[in-house]
Formats: structure tokens, sequence, C-alpha cells
């Protein structure tokens, strides 16, 4: 096959422009996005039970939920929470489950729960993580807030109609509906209760089918009374006599038409606004979702002018730089390759061997969708991973071509049998690096789906340029030499060939002397080894789970006291953005042209992410800035400043400045507490938040337990049933006056209207309305609340946690990666607070989430992929040399390089983190390769009768010229990655650190270790 394609005409070039053309057309269908999906699967079964507290929901949803999924097959994990109004259980599935299984289970298993309360609302089902954040757009103009929903809806039914936007949702605005305010005077007056209200509603509100008249036609009948505008429900008649007046609704209330909870809005300075939010499938493009969304909204200014459509959080944006970022340092890597590789070789020898990369790149573009893989920073820097191994086999080909050539050989002999020689030595390292990599692929949990993207790329690109390199490049080459002069040299040739000549003379004679004290420079290369682990443990170099990643967005959470109304919130809220103001001009002379530093910004109440509970006293503002690219200032800076100038505020709980994302790798600090009963936890708590407040740079300490709002506990009294009143019709006409009833349900247009009934607000605003409250029994009469039940005082929690059936505490923080290190912190805890914690406390478990349990989880699996590639490895290795202890030789280089990947992440000041290790992985590849070459050219001379310290140096010598290309030419493909200064590089300058450095230290060994290594094995007949 090797002589046919070197030799054909056309065969060669027809493969290279079939493998280009499938690429070319294989990317239309290419999806975009910033990382890797690594969500787990998970179902979440919701219960609204409104008007219960979180105990109450605890003990009637929660437990009885939590029961029931208990069997259900694939459940990694089972997490409950009671809130107020509502009970949740998620439920993850295992890696390796079967969601049709789990799905049905949870289902099954759901439905047959028979004893939820009466006002309960029906389970709500759903699977989370299914749809990804593109874009969202702040709706702000001169409309009241129906108006401004109704305008929001349309919108949105123009985007869903649009092709490429599969959903969009709307935020700032709960259920709509038509709220009956009685009078509680008024009701006093007519002798009605809210109950009785309530239900004249509903009887006088209808829309049935009352059968059909069977005459020369069928006609249908229909009653019809459908109460559908707030005339309609204030005429509707309660009670009357014939003769006499009627009472109507809307002579004992008012029906507004407004929004089920007043805290649920967006505000833009001070006035109502709204956020949609358009998301995509999984299966879709996020810079062509949001390429439709934005031409619509184009359409829509220049339709509505006066409403202002401002997008915020573009994902799409934040795409394309990070992917344009990897093709500019792509380009300037192959350049930089191609300038290196012409210092040894040709133009024209060189532009072939360079071209191989873009053949390789596109052809595995036809086979990447077949593998759920998309374009994202991993993929794109797994190609650049890619250039040192494909370069490294490229110019192993080249190397031995050139050298025959120069020995005599024809240009297309030289090619064909230079190929051939080194065939089994190139086929030999594909199939070890697929060893390494192929592990890889099966990395676990959430870190691991991410991170198993790399291998999976390098070993699609891998595979197609082993079929370039075996049948494309041999015939460039051989034609490329055929047209070369050989015995001309232009200046630079010369003098690089003398420095090669020069340097290689250096190392034959450095190897020389590694040889004869080849114990010595064995015992030094387990010194430098043993030093450099000393670092790690020493916390020298420090480790990091994964890097840190620069945003656009900040977010100041706000937790005042439960109960806090929202004027209060809404004042609070105001101080922040005067403070934001102020920190707009501090930053704004540093900004390109002058440019404010805060391009949007928007409050939204009842949401904050680390308060894990909703109402009138959270609240997040959310602040848009200059594009990362752009502006001249590190988000934490940003957010020191915005802190400073806000100061603090006496009646909030908590006031936190963050992002707000949280990374693939979770929290910096997660803590979970179990095992005691909730007060306890609490206790707990503050110690350990105390303790974490003690490290510089930690900050955001808080938990997920608080006290609740205050209750009022009614009983009936003994004695009172003679009355005919019950607990059921007590809960009922006190429910009916301050929580509401649901009288109606009705559809007007393509939203649906609830119909509630309770008192008015001004008849509900004190505790004298509760004590004053007048119940109405059964014979019509009206006694008042405090002779039929007592009232008591009491608070209990805002929100309880469960996981896997057990109450918890989950204590939370962040870490400025700068200034303290996560890995060191929790250690030290571990070590240090832990047992003493334990000891105390006598049944408490703690437990590390977040960050820790993702990385220790992936860390796991990865240690385990790294053994079973070593075994592939060696098994591979024996096979090829026939013995069991020359492998080792070759092996020896894996950690050694590692030796380089961590006075690396020393030099550079960076931790070492789960990329790094990912980039020393793919960095083992070329290191086995380099030593398989050199092993096997001493083999050949000792099987020529050369002495093996002969053997080992002209082997050192003869691979010196390849290795110094390969290494020079992978340190400058990613040099443009590696002095990378954008912060949305972070987390991608740890792969280009563990390859460049590490392929420095691994060029020394395999140059001078291994022959003395191998030397050494001689030395006791280990070799064969």
């Amino acid at each position: 096959m090797i002589a046919f394609f070197a030799k054909h005409p056309t065969a060669a070039n027809l493969l290279m422009v079939l493998m280009l053309a499938i690429g070319v057309l294989s990317m239309t269908k290419l999806r975009r996005e910033t990382f890797p999906d690594a969500a787990a699967v998970e179902v979440e079964v919701a219960v609204p039970f409104p008007g219960a507290t979180s105990q109450e929901v605890e003990e009637t949803i929660v437990d009885r939920l939590e029961d029931a999924l208990e069997g259900v097959q694939y459940v990694k994990e089972m997490r409950g929470v009671a809130m107020m109004n509502v009970g949740r259980v998620t439920l993850k599935m295992t890696d390796t489950g079967d969601y049709v299984t789990f799905r049905n289970e949870i289902d099954n298993a759901v439905s047959g729960i028979d004893d939820f309360p009466e006002q309960a609302e029906a389970p709500i089902t759903k699977r989370l993580n299914t749809k990804d954040p593109v874009l969202d757009v702040l709706v702000d103009g001169p409309m009241e807030a129906p108006d401004l929903k109704t305008y929001c809806e349309r919108l949105k039914d123009r985007l869903l109609a649009s092709d490429g936007i599969s959903e969009v949702e709307i935020t700032g605005f709960s259920d709509h509906l038509l709220r009956v305010e009685l009078s509680r005077e008024a009701l006093l007056r007519y002798g009605l209760s809210p109950a009785e209200v309530s239900a004249s509603i509903s009887r006088q509100s209808i829309d049935l089918p009352a059968g059909r008249l069977e005459a020369d036609e069928t006609t249908l009948v229909r009653v019809k009374e459908s109460r559908k505008t707030q005339a309609a429900l204030e005429s509707i008649v309660l009670s009357g006599q014939q003769g006499a007046a009627e009472i109507q609704l809307g002579d004992i209330a008012d029906v507004l038409d407004e929004f089920e909870l007043d805290e649920d809005r967006i505000e833009v300075n001070g006035r109502r606004a709204a956020v949609l939010k358009i998301l995509k499938g999984k299966t879709e493009d996020v810079i062509k979702v949001a390429e439709s969304t934005q031409a619509i909204l184009q359409q829509e200014r220049e339709r509505h002018p006066q409403v202002t459509l401002t997008v915020i959080n573009d994902m799409s944006q934040l795409v394309e730089d990070r992917i344009g970022l990897l093709v500019k340092n792509g380009l300037q890597g192959c350049v930089l390759v191609f300038l290196v590789m012409w210092l040894f070789f040709s133009a024209r020898l060189s532009f072939w061997v360079v071209i191989s990369l873009p053949v390789s790149f596109l052809a595995a573009f036809a086979v990447v969708p077949l593998f759920g893989l998309t374009i994202n920073m991993l993929t794109m820097v797994g190609l650049l991973m890619a250039l040192g191994l494909l370069m490294d086999d490229g110019i192993v080909i080249a190397e031995n071509i050139a050298r025959r050539r120069l020995e005599g050989e024809s240009a297309m002999d030289a090619a064909i049998n230079g190929v051939r020689e080194v065939a089994t030595g190139v086929f030999s390292s594909f199939l070890t690096t697929c060893c390494v990599l192929g592990p890889l692929m099966f990395l676990s949990g959430e870190l691991g789906r991410v991170l198993k993207v790399l291998p999976m790329m390098l070993l699609l690109v891998l595979c197609t340029s082993l079929v370039e390199a075996f049948l494309i490049l041999p015939s460039h080459l051989g034609h490329s030499l055929a047209h070369a002069n050989t015995e001309r040299r232009n200046w630079i040739r010369v003098r690089v060939d003398s420095m090669i000549d020069a340097g290689r003379e250096l190392c034959g004679r450095i190897v020389s002397l590694a040889i004869r004290w080849r114990y010595l420079a064995a015992g030094l290369v387990v010194m430098a080894f043993l030093i450099t682990v000393g670092l790690l443990v020493g916390g020298v170099v420090r480790g990091q789970v994964f890097p840190d990643l620069e945003g656009d967005v900040i977010e100041a959470r706000v937790l005042m006291r439960p109960g806090t109304p929202l004027a209060r919130t809404q004042q609070v809220m105001d101080q922040l953005g005067e403070a934001l103001a102020k920190t707009n001009e501090v930053f704004k002379p540093s900004q390109p042209e002058g440019r404010d530093l805060v391009e949007t910004s928007y409050v939204r109440f009842n949401h904050n992410i680390d308060a894990f509970e909703t109402g009138a006293h959270v609240a997040t503002f959310t602040a848009d800035l200059l594009a990362t690219e752009q502006r001249d200032a590190r988000l934490v800076d940003v957010i020191q400043v915005w802190k400073q100038q806000f100061g603090s505020v006496s009646d909030a709980l908590s006031v936190t400045f963050d992002e707000p994302a949280i990374g693939p790798a979770g929290r910096a600090l997660e803590i979970q507490l179990s095992g005691l009963p909730l007060e306890e936890l609490d206790q707990v708590s503050e110690e350990v938040q105390a303790y974490f407040r003690t490290f510089d740079g930690v900050y955001n300490m808080t938990d997920d337990l608080r006290q609740g709002e205050s209750e009022l506990l009614v009983q009936l009294r003994p004695g009172v049933v003679g009355l005919g009143i019950s607990t059921t019709d007590l809960a009922t006409q006190l429910r009916g006056s301050f929580q509401g009833l649901l009288s109606d349900q009705i559809q007007v247009g393509s939203e649906s209207y609830d119909v509630e009934v309770r008192f008015s607000d001004l008849d509900r605003n004190s505790l004298m309305d509760l004590y004053d409250y007048l119940v109405f029994l059964p014979s019509g009469q009206t006694v008042p609340l405090s002779e039929v039940a007592t009232i008591s005082e009491s608070k209990g929690w805002s929100r309880i946690a469960h996981f896997d059936g057990q109450q918890v505490l989950v204590v939370i923080g962040n870490i400025d990666s700068e200034r303290s290190n996560a890995m060191a912190i929790l250690g030290q805890f571990k070590a240090e607070i832990i047992p003493k914690l334990v000891d105390t406390y006598r049944g408490l478990k703690v437990s590390f989430k977040g960050e820790a349990e993702r990385g220790s989880e992936t860390g796991a699996s990865l240690a385990r992929a790294a053994v079973i590639g070593c075994l592939g490895v060696f098994i591979i290795l024996s096979f090829q040399f026939r013995s069991y202890i020359e492998p080792i030789i070759v092996m020896v280089a894996i950690p050694f390089a590692f030796v380089g990947v961590v006075w690396g992440h020393l030099a550079f000041g960076i931790p070492l983190s789960l990329p790094s290790v990912m980039g020393y992985a793919s960095l083992a590849g070329i290191v086995v390769n380099d030593s398989i070459l050199l092993v096997l050219f001493l083999k050949a001379a000792r099987q020529q009768g050369v002495p093996v310290i002969e053997a080992a140096e002209g082997a050192s010598r003869t691979r010196f010229r390849a290795v110094m290309i390969t290494s020079l030419t992978t340190i400058a493909g990613l040099s443009p990655l590696l002095l990378e200064r954008s912060l949305q590089a972070q987390v991608l300058i740890p792969i280009a650190i563990s390859i460049c450095c590490g392929l420095l230290a691994s060029t020394l060994l395999v140059l001078v270790v291994i022959p003395s290594l191998y030397v050494i094995l001689s030395d006791h007949g280990w070799t064969r």
C-alpha cells in the first residue's frame, strides 16, 4: 500500500482531496458550545403545597416522596428540600444507568403515593439539565406590569415561530390572576364568608356542554357563563330574593388584575422590566440560535422603538471569543511549526509535513459528530495538543526519508524505504498512545465528562493522521525531494546544521559521561523525581481541581431577615445601584476609550441562589460588564471596589458579591454536615464558618439553614365541637381570608389565569386582623376567633434539606485562588478540625461536596485510567521488544516527564490542576514515541554486533536531530497558547505548560538517561 500510493501519480492527492472535502462538508454539522455537556442526568419531583411551612412540607411531602423513591434503580444520590409552599426531591442517576428504566420507576413510585394532604397540588415530575442557556433579553419600556407581560408573551411567540429557536422562558412575573379582594366590613354586613363567596364564583362561572338537540339538524346545547374579565366577575350575584335587591360581588370586593407575588419582579432603574431567557436543546448550535434571536430582536426594535431590548449574558459571544482565540493560537502555532521545520528541512519538505496537520484535522471533523463531540474549548485544545503527536510522526518519517536521500537513494526509493523502516516504530507508538489516551475516554464524574473529550479528539486525529502519514505523505515527500537540490544549502541552514552538529557532539559527550557514571545518573533521576514530589506534598506547587474562568457578569445577592417587607429590600437594592455607579466611575478612566465598565444592570427580587429560598426578603443585583477581551479590570477587583463602595446594612443577614456561574468543578468550599438535629448542626456550622473565615482569600461563607418567618399556631379550644365548628371549617375560613381560595381557572388567549378570593390588604396587614377575626358558625352566627381557638407563636426553619433521606446542612464559600488554595485549606480542615468536631458532637458526619467531591471522583477514575494505560503500554512494548525488562526503560520516561510538568507550573506560578494532568497524559504519547525509536535504533545496532556502550552512544547521536526537531516543533506549536495573556485562556494554559515543560525534561531523559539505563540492564544481563 505504501509503495502503491507513493508511486501512483494521482492516488495520494485524490485521497487528500477526499479527506479535505468530507471534513469541510462536515463542518456545517458541527455544534459549537463553550464546554462539553457535563450535566448529570437528574429528575426532580416537586409537590406544591400553598401556605404550608417548611416543617409541614417536610413531614407530609418530602418524607413521603423519599420513602416511595427509595427503591428506584440507578440512583446515585437523592436530594430533598422542604420550603414554604413546596417540597422537592431530586434524584441523580448513575453514569451507567438506563434513563428509561430510571424514569419509569420514578413515575410509578410517585403515582403510588395516595396520602398527600388534600391542599397539596399534583406532583410535577421533570428531567433537569435538558436545556442550555444562549442569551437573555432584558425588556424595558413604558408599560404597566400586565401590559409588559402581554408584550413579552407576544415577543416569545415571535421568537418561537422563527427557525432555530426552540425554547424561551419569561422571568420577572409570577402567575397571572384575577384577585378578588374582599372587604371585611362588607362581608359582616351581608353575613357572607370568604368560602361562600368563593363557592358562588365557582357556581356562576362555568362553560359546560349540556347535550344536543336531534332535529332536522343536530344542534349542540351549551351553558356558557364564563367570567373572564374584571367587570364580568364583579357582576356575579352572590345572594338575593325575589323583589329585593341583589348583592353582587362588586358590592363587597374589588377585582384586581395582578400577579400572585408582588415580590416576583425585575426592575431596571426602579421601573418594571422582564427577562426572556433564550435556551437551546442539547443538539442545537449556540451561535446559530443567537443569530436567529438577534435578527428577530432587530426587527422588533424597528417595530417598537419605545421598548428597549438589551442582550445580556450572551453565551454565544463567549463561545465565539474563546473559539476565535484558539483558532488564532492554532494558526500562529502552525506558522511557527513551519518556520522551525524550515530550519531543518527544505521549504518543500517542510510544507508537506505541516500540511498534514489540516488534512488530519479536517478528516477527523468528518467523524466528530458520530461520537457526540462538538466544537468547544476542550476539543479545540485537543487539536492544539495533537500538533505535537502529529508532528512527531511526520518528523520521524521526514527525517528518515531525508537521511536515506542524502545516503544516495533515489527520491522515491528513499520515501518508500524510509517509511517502511520506521513504520513499525510509528505504528507501535500509535498503539502505545492509544493505550495512554484510550482509558481517559471513560473518566467518571461531571469533571470527567468535561475532560474526556480531549483524549477522544486526540485519538480521532491520530487515526486520520496515520492514514495521511503512510499513504499520502510518502508520495508528497518523494516528489518534493526529486525536485530538491540536495547539494545546495542556504546560509541559514548551514548555520542551523552546524549548531545541530555541535549539539549532537555535546550531547554525545554528555551521554558518554552519563553512561560512564550510569548508576549516579540513575540516582540523580530518582532524586529529581523525589524532590518534585516533595514540591507537591509540601505545598510549594499548589493544587487546584479546575482553573478559574473569567466571565462578564457580577452579582450582589441580598438576604434580609425573613418577613422583611419588599419596600425595605428595594431600599437596599437602591443602595447597591448607587455603589455600582460609583464603582463604574472608578474603573471608567482605565477602560478602552473611556467606556463605561458597567454596560447593563438590573435587579431581580425573590431570587438568590446562595439563600436557597424565595420571598420578598431576597434579591439579586446583576451587572453586565464589558467583555473580558475589551475591559481592563479583573472581576475580583471590580467586586472588591463594589463591596467597599456599598459598605454594610445592619438588618441584612448577608450581602454576597460574586460571579453568577459556578464552573464545572463546583463550589470551592462546600461541606455537608449531617447526623445531628438541625439545632446542633446549626451550631457546628457556625464553628466551621468561623474557622474558614480565618484564612486570607476566603469569602462569602454561609449555609443553607436559617430561621423562617414567625408563625401563629391556631388550635381549637376543647369543648367547641358542640358549636358545629371543626378544624377543617376553621382552617378553610382562615385560609380563604388570609391565604386565598382558588375559585376558578380561566384561559385568556395563550395565558392561564387563576381567580383567587381573600381579604383585601387593609384587612390582613396586622396581628389584630387575626385576633379580631370573626368565625362563621353553621347557624350563620359569628364568634370571635379567641373564643373558639387558642393562638400561640412559633418560629421554624425557612428551608430543610435532605440528602439520601437524612437532614443535612451545607456550608458553602468561595476562595480567591490568587490568595489562597482550596485543596490546602480543605486538607488542613480535614486534619485539624474534623476530628475535634466529631469528638465534641457525637454522631456528626462531615463530607465534602462541590469541587472537592467532583475532583476526587474524577481523580480516582484518572488514576485507574493511568494504571490501565501503563499496563497496555507495557504489554505492547514487551511484545515488540521480546522482553519483560526492556519496556521499563521506555516507561521510565513517563514519570520523569512529570518532573518537567511540576517545575513548569512552579516557574509560571500556576497551580497544578486536572487539565494539567490531561496535558501530561497526552505528553506521555510523545515521550514514549521518542523512547521507543531510540531503543529500537539501539537494539538494531546490537543485532549488528556493536558493543552495548557504543550502541547506546550511537543511538543517542542518531536520534538527536529527530528528537530535537520533535521537541522544538511541539513547543513552537503550543508557544502562542503558552504565552497567551487572555483571561479566557487560563483553563488552557496549564495544558500547554504540561506539554512544553514536560517535553523539555523528557528530551533530556530520552537522549541522556535512557541509554544509561539500557546499559545498566545490560550489566545485569537483562537485555537481548
